[in-house]
């Protein structure tokens, strides 16, 4: 592939919201919501449960959802299949990460939430053979608040691709956002769908 290569998949976004006629609700900060109805004692307990004792990220360099890896499940792989979002993503676009026609898999994210709760994150990926869309997927991950553990979402098991037409690499595009369309990561990667793991 050649460098500008990625440049020619840009494509027109599908506005599902307004598809849907979803409104987000406002964003309101995390001390905004543990302000809110202070004197219901009920409420601050519920509030205690849902958010926990948090120690708040108040460093302004650092990112509010940082994603750190993607992982290709498979069972039958011959060991992980993972990508490292925390370094040179660029360095991403010139490996290919690769998949045995026809077998199982699922995506598993890996992420944090550094400062206020979000709402609405979700995985896009479009999917490009040679400069043609195939496909576009997207899975609605959630809503989640600060905490200092990782947080991982597993999308739904879907099947490779098989057969001699479907073998060959798959350039992806692949992006975290959520309900205020904020980009926390958009990244490129190729995928090979072989014969066989090794080939």
């Amino acid at each position: 592939m050649s460098e500008n290569e990625p440049e020619a998949h840009a494509v027109e976004e599908d506005d599902l919201d307004s598809k849907l006629n979803y409104k987000p609700p406002p964003q309101k900060s995390l001390q905004e919501i543990q302000e809110l109805d202070k004197d219901d004692e009920s409420l601050a307990k519920y509030k205690k449960s849902l958010l926990g004792d948090l120690t708040i990220v108040q460093d302004p360099t650092v990112s509010n959802v940082v994603v750190t890896r993607l992982t290709l499940v498979c069972d039958s792989a011959p060991g992980p299949i993972t990508m490292d979002l925390t370094g040179n993503i660029e360095a991403l676009k010139k490996e290919t990460f690769v998949l045995k026609e026809g077998v199982t898999y699922r995506i598993k994210i890996h992420f944090r939430v550094n400062k206020e709760i979000v709402s609405g994150l979700k995985y896009i990926q479009r999917t490009f053979r040679t400069t043609v869309k195939v496909d576009k997927a997207e899975f609605m991950v959630g809503s989640y608040g600060p905490r200092e553990e990782e947080y991982e979402y597993m999308t739904p098991a879907e099947e490779a691709p098989k057969g001699m037409l479907a073998r060959g690499t798959y350039h992806n595009k692949s992006c975290f956002t959520d309900d205020d369309k904020h980009d926390h990561l958009t990244w490129e990667w190729n995928l090979c769908i072989r014969k066989e793991w090794t080939e």
